[in-house]
């Protein structure tokens, strides 16, 4: 079992607030799992009972809409911490969380957090400016959907992947999403995402090979997604 307190995944993420005695105590109740792709952390409507530590690979987190299609509200990616929301405010998860590809874990049970979150002032405080930034990107995402097309989504959506992930040795976004997680990231039917997908290939403002994304002119992007 990898210790906590010589774990670097933490420097990321709110634990590196924790003392070393918290986080040899941590180390000592944590449980590490593999999820592979297609599976899922957590489900809505389930008591998560702690946090997931993301220490590789990443996952996609989603709401169900009425009409039964699945809203893609985050991707969460290695050194994020997951679940605290569900954690503070005592309730069930009203969202899903499912592996994009194979993920390693550290699932740290609740009554561990809540004694840190009571003890260490530190921790406090980070949890809750992470939650705050996670509240004020879902503002955005509100406003996107009712004032931008489309078209301005996806252009904004490839932007932010371009700034949240890394790039494979041969240009490509180091993320492997389906037609349909984009579809369900924009707010669209996967039809519309995959022409919208070639025409931006054919204005040769990115490239596709697979489920591969390069992206060839950010700008252009940039432009679009600000209604250029």
């Amino acid at each position: 079992m990898s210790k906590c307190e010589q774990c670097i995944i933490r420097e990321f993420n709110s634990l590196k607030a924790l003392t070393k005695e918290e986080l040899i105590r941590i180390t000592g109740c944590k449980t590490s799992k593999t999820i592979k792709k297609g599976e899922l952390l957590f489900d809505e409507g389930e008591y998560i009972n702690g946090v997931f530590c993301i220490k590789d690979g990443i996952c996609k987190v989603s709401k169900m809409s009425d009409n039964g299609r699945d809203q893609i509200i985050h991707l969460i990616k290695k050194g994020d911490i997951l679940g605290e929301r569900s954690l503070i405010n005592n309730e069930a998860s009203n969202l899903k969380a499912v592996a994009v590809n194979d993920m390693e874990v550290c699932f740290i049970p609740k009554e561990e957090i809540i004694r840190d979150l009571e003890n260490n002032t530190n921790f406090s405080m980070d949890i809750l400016k992470k939650m705050a930034n996670s509240l004020k990107k879902a503002d955005d995402v509100i406003v996107d959907m009712a004032q931008k097309t489309v078209k301005q989504r996806l252009a904004a959506t490839l932007l932010l992947l371009d700034s949240k992930f890394e790039k494979n040795a041969n240009g490509s976004l180091d993320i492997n999403l389906s037609r349909e997680d984009i579809a369900n990231i924009i707010g669209t039917a996967t039809e519309s995402a995959i022409r919208l997908l070639s025409e931006f290939k054919k204005k040769k403002l990115i490239d596709l090979k697979g489920k591969e994304i390069f992206i060839t002119d950010i700008q252009a992007l940039r432009d679009l997604s600000d209604g250029f």
